[in-house]
């Protein structure tokens, strides 16, 4: 589950040069959510997509290292922008006029994996958040922002309307609600600046508006983001060897633990089920020596 939350939280940087596919994945359940994207060249070819053909340092003089493209990111957008995977071939072409003909280009993408389903909430400053989930479903924090957004909370609005429309943000805020609510059923924090520290100037109400997802599956395994995965014989056939001792055993060791979080969680439900389970026994017990005693006598 670390893993899984841990590429859904993580900000993806992914490159290719022209000629080159870039290649964009997401685990399961989530989509890719394109943050910003450049296609041109800024920094010499020695130090990122070098040319495939040798070229001498006058022709390095003259290479064109402000070139740049403004449809990169609303060609991302169409490409790749709410799928769980995308894969194209990078080149001048696809991105309309070539800005610097004879210069080679690279493509740089930033992006996030988004969850499918997911709840917002929002709490004014000095108020309590509260976050919960279903039973045997925990929390997953998407984004964080407490602070004050260029476009306001409608559902805290400016209690000064002098004030500018200024935005500031916490850059901790993300990080502090992994740390409270990462993995929990239901967590509750307050949207002040002791819990958050002040990023704005005296004066400016502040809110905090948190995005999360309730998942239900604490064991999935992270995906490699470099390649696909692949299927060999030799990683299938080892697995087929596992000795099925060892995943009887771990599935016994998974059942105890489930029912221990059970009892834990619910002592007196289980409380109730225990006693429940013993007059029943004692019922059998009895009706099995009346039937006995039947017997005998006849």
């Amino acid at each position: 589950f670390a893993g899984y939350i841990s590429q859904v939280l993580k900000n993806y940087t992914d490159h290719a040069c022209d000629g080159e596919y870039v290649s964009l994945r997401c685990p399961h359940r989530t989509t890719i959510s394109i943050q910003s994207s450049f296609y041109g060249r800024i920094v010499p070819s020695h130090q990122l997509c070098p040319s495939r053909y040798p070229h001498s340092y006058a022709t390095l003089i003259k290479e064109d290292v402000a070139c740049s493209v403004g449809t990169s990111l609303q060609k991302m957008l169409d490409e790749c922008q709410d799928r769980r995977s995308c894969q194209f071939l990078v080149n001048s072409r696809l991105f309309g006029t070539d800005p610097c003909p004879g210069t080679g280009k690279y493509l740089l993408v930033w992006y996030k994996c988004r969850p499918n389903e997911y709840k917002s909430k929002v709490a004014c400053e000095d108020d309590k958040l509260r976050l919960s989930c279903k039973k045997s479903m925990v929390i997953a924090i998407y984004s964080a922002i407490f602070g004050r957004t260029q476009g306001g909370s409608l559902e805290c609005p400016y209690q000064n309307p002098g004030m500018p429309m200024i935005e500031c943000q916490s850059a901790t805020a993300l990080q502090l609600m992994i740390k409270r609510c990462h993995g929990k059923r239901s967590c509750s924090i307050y949207a002040s600046t002791y819990e958050f520290g002040d990023p704005c100037y005296p004066g400016i109400q502040k809110h905090l508006n948190v995005i999360y997802t309730c998942d239900n599956t604490p064991l999935l395994l992270p995906v490699d983001e470099t390649r696909p995965p692949a299927l060999s014989s030799s990683s299938s056939s080892s697995s087929s060897m596992e000795p099925v001792g060892v995943s009887t055993e771990m599935a016994l060791l998974s059942n105890i633990l489930a029912a221990y979080a059970f009892i834990t969680e619910n002592p007196e439900r289980a409380a109730l089920y225990f006693v429940s389970g013993v007059c029943i026994g004692l019922v059998l017990t009895l009706l099995a020596l009346v039937l006995r005693v039947s017997c005998r006598t006849d």
